[in-house]
C-alpha cells in the first residue's frame, strides 16, 4: 500500500540522519511505499531531501516558518469569503463557547488555499490582522491573560500564518504525489504536521494514524508558561521545574528561536489555544492514535482522545542488539545521565550521594550532560562542595555514546521530577547494570519489577536504594539482566515494525481502496474493501489479471480452472 508519512523536517528525521525512526519503520516494512513529507525551516532543503533515502519513494518539503512564500492576495470577493472562514476559526480560540467550530473554520481555510493558493497572502494582510483585533477584544473573549495590545495582534497574526502555512502545501489531490492517492496517512509527533492528514482525510476520505514520542501538547505547555487552564499542564510537576527553556521563544515548528525575548501573556494564551484545538481535533479524526507510552496515553485521554483508538506502541532502538556493558568498576560508582537542569534535579543525587559516601567512603558519583540552564553546572559543583563530596564527583559532559555512560558505573541513577519518554531508561536497563529512578512518568511502566523505584525529591529513599544495591552484587546482576530482558522485549524495533504492519492492514480493511473516488467512477458506487476474493486477482493464463472495473469474473471459475491458474 502507499503510505504518506508527515513530520516535521527538524525531528524526529534529521537530528538522528540516517537509521532514524522514520526510516527504521519503513525499512521494516518493505512491502509497502513510503513517501515523506518534511515540514522544515527556511534554511533550504535538508540531507533527506537531498541525498533520499531508498527506502522513500519520494521525499517532499514545505518550509513551516520562515520567510512567508510569495503569491497574489485574494480578490475582493474571494477575500469576503477568506475573511469568513478565517473568523471562524479566530472566534473559536478566543470565544470558549464555539470552540466547536475549529474544525469546520479550518477545513474552509483549507479549500479555499487549494482552489487559488491565496491563504498566506490573505493570512498576512492587514485585513486578516484587523479580523483577529477584532474579533479577540469581542466582549466574552478569554482575555485571562490580559488584554492584546496592538503589537500583541501583529505578532500574533504572523504566528498563526506559520502555524496554518500546512493548508497551502501542494500536497492535496489524487495525482502524483497528492495525498489523495495514498492508502493512508501517517503522522508522526502531531502538532502542525497533522494538518495535512486532516485536509487529506477531509478532502478525500484517507485515514491517518498519529504516533507521538512526546506529546506535542504537553512540549508546547512546556515551552509557553501556562496562564490559561488546559488538558495538558495544569499542576504538573513539570510545569514546576524551573526549566530555561521557557524563558525562550519556541517557534510553530518546535524548534527553539534562540533568543530571550518571550512572548506577551496573550500571545501565549493564543497559541496554547490554536495548539489544543488542533489536538483535539487530530485525537478526534485520526483512525488510530499509537502513543509511546501509557503515560503519554493517559494524558491523551485528558484531551479527548478515544480509548478504543489508542495502542500504546514503544519506541523501538537499535540499541536492543548492543552487548551487555563489561565488568564493574572496581570502585562503587553511581552514574547519572541527562541534562544539567532543574527539572532533571541532579542536586537530588548529589544530597542522596552524600549519604551513601557516608556509609561507603569509597564510592564515586559522576554525571555525563550538558548545561541547559546557564550557571546550573557551577551552581551543582557548589552544591557538592558544600556537602563535603567534591573530591569524590565528577562532572564529564556529554558523553560520545551512551553506552559508555553506563559501561563506567556500578548502578545507573535517575533523579528527574518528570521522566516524560522511556528512551533513555531503556537504553540504561539495556545495558545490564541495575536502575535505580524516582517514580515518576513513565518510569514505573518502562523499569516495573526490574529496578528500584523511590519518590522524587526524597534523598533518603534515594540513598537508600543506592546502597541496597551497591552492597549486594547478587541482586545488582539479578536485576541487570532482568532489566535488559524486559527492555529487548518491549523496545525491539521488530515489535515496532510489526505493530504497524497490523495497524495498517486494519486500517484499509476499513476503508475503501480508493478514498479519493478513483475506483468505480464518478458516477459509480463507492468502492468496498475486499468486495473480491483474491483468486479475482490471479491470470488465468490466457488474458491475464481482469481489469479493476470488471465483473467478478472469478466466482464463475471451477476448482480445475482455479487450480490451472495458481
Amino acid at each position: 500500500m502507499r503510505v504518506a508519512l508527515l513530520t516535521e523536517g527538524a525531528r524526529p528525521h534529521p537530528p538522528r540522519g540516517a537509521g532514524g525512526w522514520c526510516d527504521r519503520l519503513a525499512e521494516g516494512l518493505p512491502e509497502h511505499d513510503f513517501e515523506l513529507y518534511l515540514l522544515t525551516g527556511p534554511q533550504g532543503p535538508t540531507a533527506a531531501a537531498a541525498r533520499p533515502s531508498p527506502v522513500w519513494r519520494g521525499v517532499r518539503e514545505t518550509a513551516l516558518w520562515g520567510r512567508r512564500p510569495g503569491g497574489r492576495p485574494p480578490g475582493a470577493l474571494r477575500r469576503r469569503r477568506y475573511a469568513g472562514a478565517y473568523e471562524e476559526l479566530v472566534r473559536a480560540l478566543v470565544l470558549p463557547g464555539e470552540r466547536a467550530a475549529f474544525g469546520p473554520g479550518l477545513y474552509r481555510l483549507a479549500a479555499l488555499a487549494r482552489e487559488d493558493g491565496a491563504l498566506p497572502a490573505f493570512l498576512a494582510s492587514a485585513h486578516a490582522r484587523r479580523i483577529l483585533e477584532r474579533t479577540w477584544r469581542l466582549p466574552g473573549a478569554d482575555t485571562s491573560a490580559g488584554q492584546p495590545l496592538v503589537r500583541d495582534v501583529l505578532v500574533a497574526a504572523d504566528l498563526v500564518e506559520q502555524c496554518l502555512r500546512p493548508l497551502s502545501a501542494p500536497w492535496y489531490g489524487t495525482g502524483p504525489g497528492g495525498l489523495g492517492a495514498a492508502d493512508l496517512c501517517h503522522v508522526v509527533g502531531g502538532g502542525p504536521a497533522a494538518l495535512p492528514a486532516l485536509v487529506a482525510r477531509q478532502l478525500h476520505g484517507v485515514p491517518f494514524v498519529v504516533t507521538e514520542h512526546g506529546l506535542h501538547l504537553r512540549e508546547q505547555y512546556l515551552g509557553h508558561p501556562p496562564r490559561a487552564e488546559g488538558c495538558a499542564g495544569a499542576g504538573s510537576v513539570e510545569r514546576q521545574a524551573g526549566d530555561d527553556r521557557r524563558q525562550r521563544v519556541r517557534a510553530p515548528g518546535g524548534e527553539w528561536a534562540g533568543h530571550e525575548a518571550p512572548y506577551r501573556w496573550p500571545v501565549r494564551a493564543l497559541l496554547l489555544s490554536f495548539f489544543r484545538a488542533l489536538t483535539e481535533e487530530t485525537y478526534r479524526q485520526a483512525a488510530v492514535l499509537t502513543p509511546g507510552s501509557v503515560h503519554d496515553q493517559q494524558w491523551q485521554r485528558r484531551c479527548g482522545a478515544d480509548p478504543a483508538r489508542t495502542r500504546v506502541v514503544y519506541e523501538g532502538t537499535t540499541a536492543v542488539d548492543r552487548p551487555a556493558a563489561g565488568p564493574e568498576p572496581a570502585v562503587p560508582t553511581l552514574v547519572w545521565a541527562g541534562a544539567l537542569e532543574p527539572g532533571r534535579d541532579p542536586e537530588l543525587v548529589l544530597h542522596a550521594f552524600a549519604r551513601v559516601r557516608a556509609e561507603l567512603p569509597g564510592a564515586r558519583l559522576v554525571l555525563y550532560g550538558e548545561e541547559t540552564a546557564p550557571g546550573y553546572r557551577a551552581h551543582c559543583a557548589a552544591v557538592a562542595e558544600r556537602l563535603g563530596v567534591a573530591p569524590a564527583v565528577g562532572f564529564a559532559g556529554r558523553p560520545a555514546a551512551l553506552a559508555e555512560v553506563w559501561e563506567a558505573g556500578t548502578v545507573a541513577v535517575f533523579s528527574a521530577l518528570s521522566q516524560r519518554g522511556p528512551r533513555l531508561l531503556a537504553d540504561a536497563m539495556l545495558s545490564g547494570r541495575a536502575v535505580v529512578s524516582t517514580d515518576v512518568g513513565v518510569a514505573r511502566e518502562v523499569v516495573g519489577p526490574t529496578g528500584l523505584l523511590v519518590p522524587a525529591r526524597d534523598p533518603r529513599a534515594l540513598a537508600g536504594a543506592c546502597l541496597a544495591l551497591l552492597r549486594d552484587e547478587e541482586r545488582r546482576a539479578r536485576l541487570g539482566l532482568a532489566g535488559r530482558l524486559r527492555a529487548q522485549e518491549r523496545f525491539g524495533v521488530e515489535r515496532v515494525t510489526g505493530a504497524f504492519r497490523e495497524i495498517y492492514l486494519e486500517l484499509v480493511s476499513q476503508y475503501p481502496a480508493f478514498p479519493g473516488g478513483g475506483g468505480g467512477g464518478e458516477a459509480g458506487p463507492a468502492p468496498r474493501p475486499f468486495a473480491r476474493p483474491a483468486e479475482y486477482w490471479l491470470a488465468d493464463g490466457r488474458g491475464g489479471a481482469p481489469e479493476a472495473g470488471g465483473g467478478d469474473t472469478a466466482g464463475a471459475r471451477g476448482p480445475a480452472e482455479l487450480a490451472e491458474a495458481v
